[in-house]
């Protein structure tokens, strides 16, 4: 098999960018599993909101925003991040920082925070709503970027883990699970967690992209959390929670290290996220009915890395995403398709500015 690109990763990156490449270029995917999204994009807790991630990722959200509306793909839930006595000042300080990006935001009191968070604990007295915060439809989203790929006639190889590659004048040469080859022009490295290790198996300095587990519980509580809760942060980063389906989806806000792996829930982060839980609110945790957890990847300074390797012009990583990777999945896409085929792809102008803030030489 020969392609002009071959993107290693099947997950909400690997799709989102074939799917911008595929009307320009032949490109494969290759996925190690036996399906697309196994890991980290089938386990997000699918949330769309603008102060997620920082300052400097706040642009790529806001940029997605009208793809993910024109396509159906968010609901209305709004992000409410909420702060104790003690973190007034911070909290005032978050929310101009919003403001300054032009993001939507209202400061709510004591008694306007009780009206939407029944049962709040005395000490919690402040809070910063955004209220074009969104439910992402995760498979919904990925599953129309495989879709749009496979139009433009991209190949989805499954079950296709990559075990070696090497490179020459006349290209890439991948050598696949099955005793299968590939022949490319360029690599793509959209692997996630596993972004370091694809690096290191075609030869190419990998950059310390480090996969950090984040726990998710699904809880019964009594009473039942209301349908138009909104998702419910801590300023401190401490716990994030919100409603879904009649139950609440809850995390301690955990970032272990960890290997590349299938990930599982630890015992410790379940009961921890149920004790912050237990700060927050006086509801009742009736029953842990699931959990599940997923691995995060960043580079040393939280920032995606968009680029062409520094040590070998022929690689191009798309890597350490974080947990902001779905929300900003379609400017990110755009981005960096316009920076491997110097054509802009729409709302985000591959500029050297934004070359340079997610560049891997940097």
């Amino acid at each position: 098999m020969r392609c002009d690109i071959a993107v290693v990763g099947a997950g909400m990156a690997g799709a989102s960018l074939a799917a911008e490449l595929a009307p320009h270029a032949s490109v494969v995917v290759l996925e190690a599993e036996a399906q697309p999204g196994y890991h980290a994009t089938g386990r997000s807790a699918a949330f769309w909101t603008e102060s997620y991630g920082g300052p400097q990722i706040q642009p790529l959200t806001t940029a997605s925003g009208p793809f993910l509306r024109e396509h159906r793909l968010v609901s209305p839930r709004g992000a409410l991040t909420i702060a104790r006595s003690a973190q007034r000042l911070a909290l005032e300080k978050f929310a101009t920082g919003l403001r300054d990006a032009e993001v939507r935001v209202e400061d709510l009191d004591r008694a306007t925070l009780l009206g939407r968070i029944p049962g709040l604990r005395e000490d919690w007295t402040a809070g910063a709503l955004e209220p074009d915060c969104s439910d992402i439809d995760v498979a919904g989203l990925h599953a129309l970027y495989l879709k749009t790929a496979r139009d433009h006639h991209a190949q989805v190889l499954c079950s296709a883990e990559l075990l070696g590659a090497e490179r020459s004048a006349l290209g890439w040469k991948l050598h696949l699970a099955g005793g299968r080859e590939l022949l490319c022009d360029v690599l793509v490295d959209a692997a996630g967690a596993w972004a370091d290790r694809v690096a290191e198996l075609a030869g190419v300095r990998p950059l310390g992209i480090v996969p950090l587990r984040r726990t998710v519980v699904q809880l019964r509580t009594a009473p039942a959390p209301p349908a138009d809760l909104p998702l419910v942060l801590d300023l401190g980063e401490a716990f994030y929670f919100k409603p879904e389906a009649g139950k609440l989806w809850l995390s301690p806000h955990d970032e272990t290290p960890s290997a590349p792996c299938d990930a599982a829930p630890e015992e410790l982060d379940v009961a921890l996220a149920i004790d912050r839980f237990g700060d927050v609110v006086d509801w009742r945790v009736e029953r842990v009915e699931h959990r599940w957890a997923g691995l995060r990847s960043f580079a040393s300074d939280r920032l995606p890395v968009y680029g062409f390797a520094a040590d070998c012009p022929g690689f191009f990583w798309f890597a350490g995403q974080g947990g902001f990777g779905i929300q900003t999945a379609p400017a990110a896409a755009q981005l960096a398709a316009g920076l491997l085929t110097g054509k802009s792809a729409g709302a985000i102008d591959p500029s050297p500015y934004l070359a340079a803030r997610f560049g891997p030489k940097r």
